[in-house]
């Protein structure tokens, strides 16, 4: 699909197509079964270009279990849900269940989680207010693998479910206009707490159903951020939305405030006098 956003925006990457289906393609990125990994990985790479996938065996952690929608997977993580809160927040250290699932990490996981999973990530303040967070995302199983397309490459007959796009500052303002300039409302456009993945996955899937969907602005995981540094680089959020919003901006795109004078100044496609 063609992007005319893409070239109003002057995006350095591709528009990334997050599609639901009932097997992977034959080609593709895809995390061994259970082999810990960032899926922002695999984003990335589908912005650059490639085609990627997981499933409910290969999402690599477990934020990125939820933030895919394959279900609570924060149970799954070293200790359960309760070490995952204080992981999250102040940390395990003098909390006897967690020192044990520490010591027993030794060894077998990296030496910085084991430092974080002691001392905690500080993301939130207490293990209640990560418990009120996980109580707030509304978990949801999809049942299907997710691939990840650069939005050129998406077939025919295919339909994404979400359309994620990286951008500068510059970039995001436009975006955030042109999805509020052909609806009613000043509050189209969110910016929800959750990990990167999470905003453009599961708090974007939510959307689906609404009556008004909305886009989402995320990437403010610091921990994903210094994931994608090397990858795309700095100073980059993610913008994503439904795929049926996301066309109505397409369509809205030509005659928008993109085909005028001030974005163009401000993308130095004409000169500022």
């Amino acid at each position: 699909m063609h992007s005319k956003i893409r070239e109003y925006l002057k995006l350095e990457t591709q528009p990334v197509a997050t599609l639901w289906l009932d097997r992977a393609p034959e080609e593709r990125l895809q995390f061994e079964k259970g082999r810990r990994g960032c899926i922002l990985s695999l984003i990335a790479a589908s912005a650059k270009g490639r085609v990627s996938a997981l499933d409910h065996e290969s999402f690599g952690c477990p934020g990125g279990g939820v933030g895919m929608g394959y279900g609570n997977q924060y149970e799954n993580f070293p200790g359960g849900i309760d070490c995952f809160a204080r992981f999250l927040s102040s940390g395990n250290k003098g909390y006897p269940k967690g020192e044990a699932v520490a010591s027993a990490l030794e060894g077998k996981a990296p030496q910085h989680f084991i430092h974080e999973y002691l001392n905690g990530e500080g993301y939130i303040k207490t293990p209640e207010l990560v418990e009120d967070f996980m109580g707030r995302l509304g978990f949801m199983d999809i049942g299907k693998v997710t691939v990840f397309k650069p939005l050129d490459r998406v077939e025919p007959g295919e339909e994404p479910v979400v359309v994620t796009i990286f951008c500068n500052v510059d970039q995001l303002s436009a975006l955030v206009v042109l999805c509020n300039s052909f609806q009613e409302g000043i509050d189209n456009v969110m910016s929800p707490f959750g990990a990167g993945c999470q905003s453009m996955g599961l708090l974007a899937y939510h959307q689906l159903a609404a009556e008004r969907p909305k886009a989402i602005i995320g990437l403010f995981d610091i921990t994903a951020r210094n994931t994608l540094k090397g990858s795309l680089g700095e100073n980059l959020l993610s913008f994503s939305v439904p795929y049926s919003l996301f066309v109505r901006m397409e369509e809205e795109a030509d005659g928008s405030f993109l085909a005028r004078k001030p974005w163009q100044k401000l993308t130095g496609s004409v000169s500022a006098g």
